[in-house]
């Protein structure tokens, strides 16, 4: 089934109405839908590489407000949003961060976790829907997604349109060990950031 669905998707990325599609993937994958958007911008990038940046613009402003859907998901209908946490084996987590913020603690760490989520490999639609479990702060949640989001899919886009099917051969090989790395990168140096200023103020 997951491989019908990628071939969906690239079948998708090829049609006349793609940037609508991508929108509607985006959208989804943010709540519920496996596929990542990804599988779509690549191959659109590359074929129209002028649109590299409005290709990135409509996969982060869909994927933010299928965020945005995720946690209303968690937020009013429980049932369905623990379904969809416990299918990923984050129950555990979710339940301790909810436990956490209710004391008082907890925050940077799921501010961490978001941000990780919307730019590496996990699956953010787990983390937009536990958001609206745990009810983090929602402007928080929506700034921090468009960061993530819009990071991950700028630099999807405009490698795809620089270097073309050299990228995506490479993106997958080694796309999600990469993401990864940089994501991890990214929070030490906000955490980093974050301390000297609080040192110095």
């Amino acid at each position: 089934m997951f491989t019908q669905l990628y071939n969906k998707c690239l079948k998708l990325a090829a049609h006349k109405n793609s940037n609508f599609f991508l929108g509607a993937i985006s959208f989804i994958e943010s709540s519920f839908f496996p596929i990542p958007p990804d599988i779509m911008i690549v191959p659109m990038a590359i074929a129209k590489k002028k649109d590299f940046l409005k290709i990135f613009i409509i996969a982060t402003i869909f994927s933010v407000l299928g965020g945005i859907f995720g946690y209303v998901i968690g937020a009013f209908f429980y049932d369905f949003a623990m379904y969809i946490v416990e299918l990923y084996n984050y129950e555990d987590k979710v339940i301790d961060i909810k436990d956490a913020l209710s004391q008082g603690s907890g925050f940077y760490t799921w501010l961490t976790i978001l941000f990780l989520a919307g730019f590496t490999p996990l699956p953010y639609k787990v983390f937009t829907i536990a958001s609206g479990l745990i009810n983090f702060n929602l402007l928080i949640f929506i700034l921090i997604s468009l960061i993530s989001r819009g990071l991950r899919f700028f630099i999807v886009s405009y490698l795809s349109s620089k270097f073309g099917n050299s990228f995506s051969n490479y993106m997958n090989k080694y796309g999600q060990k990469w993401f990864s790395i940089i994501g991890i990168f990214i929070v030490i140096l906000a955490t980093i950031f974050y301390f000297f200023l609080k040192f110095y103020a």
